[in-house]
């Protein structure tokens, strides 16, 4: 699910495509991008986590663009960006609030790339340690999170605890929406590492030319735009624990760098020379059988054997059937929570409807079903009818198929479902779908599909 919504503000059509397709590369942002100011304050409404704005527009000024949102939300963020540099404007704005001022060239996408990483991790540091605290109150419950009672899941939750009493890697093998990070997390936090950070990187979702930074680390002045020295998410684990999801998407060059860390317990920033001592625990999860990649040629076998350790290898939701009620349930009960609405029950038919299908998308999938069920439903009560399974049937694509399209329209009704299963996944949808990425990112950026 989309959870950081960037608002882009710029007149000229293909900069400002150019940067909704750049941002769009990660799953977790969910970018629109406007003409002009007026458009984009006609839409505040929809609470945008950033704005970022040209600072010549046509229709007013960025400095009078930046005023009209400080004043209706004072606390959301602003990143400004020029074609010219404008040192007092610049400096003027920056003293009003602005998150920064980016000037238009070359470097101009992996700077902002970097200041909604640093953005978002400020954003969220209150966060994560107010929830650090809480979790550290008790043991984590992991039964919360991961519902279930099959045998299938029992098997999983004994490997949770053996996973947790050491100190050992961890590898977590599943499909998409099985709840490889509540695993991962649930390690961790019941482990003696608890007290210290959890670092969640997806390698799916940070471009090939960031990884290296995102990961290592940096020194002022290793690169264009390195302005300040950063720190990376290995020293970021610190005594805690690194969770690198999709490690199957990593470079074999980043596969390389990876071992020597694991092997040396030691890193260098890019563009320095001091050697930094760590000590994480590291916890990887795929959805690939990296067995079958080190046979390919695209994983690393000495790789493999060093950080396969423990193996958890979650079950389908179509393979732990008895758990498809319990789960129904829950995400109902935390649905009308949520929403402060009375309970929603199902009737015995739609418990029946339930299961009978296969969920392809797994729990993240049944998730959605419910909510649009609950959404959908008359009286408190969820009937078949309400019930609509997004990633189709039998019954479902005969009616697609008795609809005449042309071969491109099909294209795009079958890649933006897939993208709506994957959660915007360009990389797994691409394997998945056998065709080229950048055959999807084409038609996403010209919005001839949109994301989920």
């Amino acid at each position: 699910m989309l959870d950081f919504k960037i608002f882009i503000v710029e007149d000229d059509k293909w900069y400002g495509g150019l940067l909704h397709h750049y941002l769009s590369q990660n799953p977790d942002y969910d970018v629109t991008l406007f003409g002009t100011g007026k458009e984009c304050l006609a839409q505040l409404h929809r609470k945008p986590d950033l704005v970022t704005i040209d600072f010549g527009l046509p229709d007013m000024t960025g400095e009078e663009l930046y005023g009209k949102i400080k004043q209706a939300y004072p606390n959301l963020p602003v990143i400004i960006i020029s074609a010219q540099e404008r040192i007092t404007t610049a400096v003027n704005l920056l003293k009003m609030g602005a998150e920064d001022y980016l000037i238009k060239d070359e470097n101009t996408q992996q700077l902002l790339w970097r200041a909604i990483i640093r953005l978002r991790e400020k954003q969220s540091l209150h966060n994560e340690i107010s929830e650090l605290k809480a979790e550290l109150k008790t043991k984590y419950d992991y039964s919360h999170s991961i519902i279930g009672k099959s045998p299938a899941l029992q098997a999983v939750f004994k490997l949770i605890d053996k996973a947790a009493g050491s100190l050992i890697n961890v590898s977590i093998a599943g499909e998409t929406g099985t709840g490889k990070e509540l695993v991962a997390r649930a390690v961790h936090y019941n482990s003696s590492r608890s007290g210290h950070p959890f670092i969640p990187v997806n390698m799916a979702a940070i471009p090939k030319d960031l990884v290296e930074s995102e990961l290592f680390g940096y020194e002022k002045g290793a690169f264009t735009g390195a302005l300040n020295r950063k720190s990376g998410r290995f020293e970021e684990a610190g005594s805690g624990t690194l969770f690198l999801d999709e490690i199957g998407e990593m470079d074999l060059n980043i596969q390389s760098k990876l071992l020597r860390v694991l092997q040396e317990k030691e890193l260098t920033r890019l563009g320095g020379t001091s050697k930094i001592k760590l000590d994480f625990r590291l916890v990887v999860a795929t959805h690939k059988n990296l067995s079958e990649e080190v046979k390919k040629g695209n994983f690393r076998e000495d790789l493999y054997y060093r950080i396969v350790g423990l193996p958890i290898n979650l079950p389908p939701l179509r393979e732990r059937r008895e758990d498809i009620l319990l789960i129904t349930q829950h995400f109902l009960t935390a649905y009308c929570k949520e929403n402060k609405i009375p309970e929603v029950r199902v009737s015995p038919a739609a418990r029946e409807k339930l299961l009978d299908y296969s969920y392809p998308g797994n729990v993240r999938e049944l998730k959605s079903v419910v909510e649009l069920a609950a959404v959908m439903s008359e009286n408190n009560i969820i009937e078949p009818e309400d019930i609509t399974f997004l990633s189709g049937n039998s019954q479902n694509v005969d009616a697609v198929l008795n609809t005449e399209l042309t071969l491109r329209e099909y294209t795009r009704l079958i890649i933006r479902n897939y993208l709506k299963r994957y959660d915007d996944n360009v990389l797994l949808v691409a394997e998945k779908l056998d065709i080229g990425k950048s055959t999807i990112y084409k038609m996403l950026q010209t919005g001839e599909i949109e994301g989920a």
